[in-house]
């Protein structure tokens, strides 16, 4: 049964090749997840989101009318995946009148070391960048001391070096010189976005705009005309 003094949120993340759905309860005592998905599969994130939202609002209970507001990732991914849950998360909100709290994706998976691990001082996040890099950030006490940032993974290793626990891509974990935790979560998860977003929609406080962490220009861009001719 949800709880009535909390906010029931739709949860959406698509910064990772996995697409994370899911609803959880905000209360002030911490997060409730009533129903999740998340599912790896790059080619078809716009194909599998909406499908997604509908199961898990069903599974959940929640109708679209007992929704508080909407979560959504913001990255840093890349541009085309990251787009997909960005756009759609601000017209299910707007469309329901809701408002629309954008997380550094990053942040999610920390909040769920941090959870699970209270023991847990440092944490670095570690994801896919493509093109032989990395996104990456550093964590002290649950606060975000250092990223979101770009950039080849030889030349992160200093900066994380000696975190307690570090989540994300374990491949990407290893090639910053870290090792890889077994139990620590390698996407977002819908609990961490909730939880990252959690003072924001417990406060009811108007969100700022959702603006996508890319941290680099996209691949395509538009051609430049080239310069006329001089008039002779």
């Amino acid at each position: 049964m949800t709880d009535v003094a909390g906010k029931n949120v739709l949860v959406i993340d698509t910064a990772t090749d996995s697409v994370v759905t899911g609803v959880a309860t905000i209360t002030a005592s911490g997060v409730n997840v009533l129903a999740q998905r998340s599912i790896s599969d790059h080619r078809r994130h716009a194909e599998l989101l909406t499908t997604q939202m509908g199961e898990v609002l069903d599974e959940s209970g929640v109708g679209r009318g007992d929704l508080a507001a909407v979560v959504v990732g913001c990255g840093p991914g890349p541009f085309t995946g990251l787009r997909v849950g960005m756009a759609t998360a601000a017209a299910f909100a707007d469309a329901l009148g809701l408002p629309a709290y954008g997380v550094c994706s990053l942040d999610a998976l920390a909040a769920q070391v941090c959870h699970d691990r209270p023991d847990v001082t440092t944490v670095a996040v570690i994801s896919d960048a493509r093109r032989r890099e990395v996104y990456w950030a550093r964590y002290e006490s649950g606060n975000r001391t250092a990223g979101p940032e770009v950039a080849a993974p030889a030349s992160v290793t200093a900066a994380v070096t000696g975190v307690d626990v570090a989540a994300g891509s374990p491949v990407h974990i290893e090639a910053v010189g870290l090792v890889v935790n077994a139990e620590a979560p390698s996407v977002p998860t819908v609990f961490g976005l909730a939880t990252a977003a959690a003072a924001a929609v417990l406060s009811g406080s108007s969100p700022e705009p959702i603006v996508p962490l890319y941290l680099r220009r996209p691949d395509a861009v538009e051609r430049q005309r080239p310069a006329k001719a001089a008039l002779r």
